[in-house]
């Protein structure tokens, strides 16, 4: 009988969470480092950047705006104004348009949150149906044409899938959907037809890698003894698919799309761009131009904490999926 001081069993799950939760912040740290080193070294003064031409013949104004804005404190200093506000939720204003930061990027945090679920659900779906499909059909014709293809559309990077399409829908042959995403103010992403090339060139873009991942675990799985085992019991070929190989190839499923996730949170900055969607990425691009350093540091850090709380969701999903740790021991 164990003792009653005895301790605790290891629990994976519990583990893995404290685990990468600690690892988890330390990253966010040093993020937070990192941005703040990079917004330093950006060329220029960004409050001569702020003021624009007024800044040369008014040097006091500049001085103004530097004092405000903490630029005539040391490094150390102005990292932990804006880290403490960070934390506390006083994100300070834009110094493109004088809006509250969180204001400012909120919506197009939405936007892009909608375009990357609706991209990322369509794109698993596609993917694991046509892996599934091409390991079902090994070597057949349906395999080979969905390899080459995977192949040639995974060479592409997102601008010429994206140009592509505006070229098909949009311009040159066919004139049936925006050829920009910008929306009207006050609406959002689910504006269905701003939406649809966004994410139609986001989802060929991430398709194939989910595709071929998806096949190459369910052919393992197909190959293993305990379907063949099940083969000779005269199973029925969709029992096998469905009950021993697919949830045994579940693991390494979740792991590709989880990948594809966390890439699509760098995919969406360039197709936000191309399209002129009023997304994260597009704000981002836009506050790197104008040297707007709050809403730089701001919108990193968030994608960095996507980053990092994605890879621990993931994780755990996958360990929960893994059959070998659902039995207790």
């Amino acid at each position: 009988m164990a003792s009653a001081g005895a301790a605790r069993p290891p629990h994976p799950v519990r583990d893995l969470i404290g685990r990468r939760a600690a690892v988890g912040v330390f990253t966010l740290c040093v993020v937070s480092v990192l941005v703040f080193l990079a917004t330093q070294v950006l060329p220029g003064n960004a409050a001569v950047a702020v003021l624009g031409r007024t800044a040369g013949g008014n040097p006091a104004a500049v001085r103004r705006l530097e004092a405000a804005l903490h630029l005539n404190r040391g490094l150390l200093d102005q990292y932990w104004i804006w880290f403490s506000g960070l934390l506390s939720g006083r994100l300070g204003h834009s110094l493109a348009n004088g809006q509250p930061v969180w204001g400012y990027v909120a919506p197009r945090l939405v936007n892009s949150a909608v375009l990357m679920l609706v991209t990322g659900v369509i794109g698993a779906l596609l993917g694991v149906g046509l892996g599934i499909l091409a390991a079902l059909r090994k070597d057949g014709w349906f395999d080979h044409i969905t390899a080459v293809g995977a192949l040639a559309v995974t060479s592409l990077p997102e601008f010429v899938v994206g140009i592509g399409l505006i070229i098909l829908f949009s311009t040159v042959l066919l004139h049936l959907l925006p050829a920009v995403s910008v929306l009207p103010p006050g609406s959002y992403a689910w504006n269905a037809p701003r939406l649809v090339l966004p994410a139609a060139t986001l989802v060929i873009v991430i398709v194939p890698y989910i595709q071929r991942m998806t096949r190459a675990a369910m052919v393992e799985a197909l190959e293993s003894d305990y379907v063949e085992m099940a083969q000779l019991k005269g199973v029925p070929r969709w029992r096998i698919v469905l009950l021993h190989a697919l949830p045994n190839a579940t693991a390494p499923i979740i792991q590709v799309i989880g990948l594809n996730f966390l890439y699509l949170t760098g995919g969406v900055v360039i197709v936000e761009y191309v399209f002129a969607f009023p997304g994260i990425g597009q704000g981002l691009v836009n506050a790197v131009d104008a040297r707007d350093i709050p809403v730089i540091q701001f919108i990193v850090v968030v994608l960095a904490a996507f980053y990092v709380g994605l890879n621990i969701v993931t994780d755990v999903i996958a360990l929960l999926a893994t059959p070998r740790h659902r039995i207790p021991r």
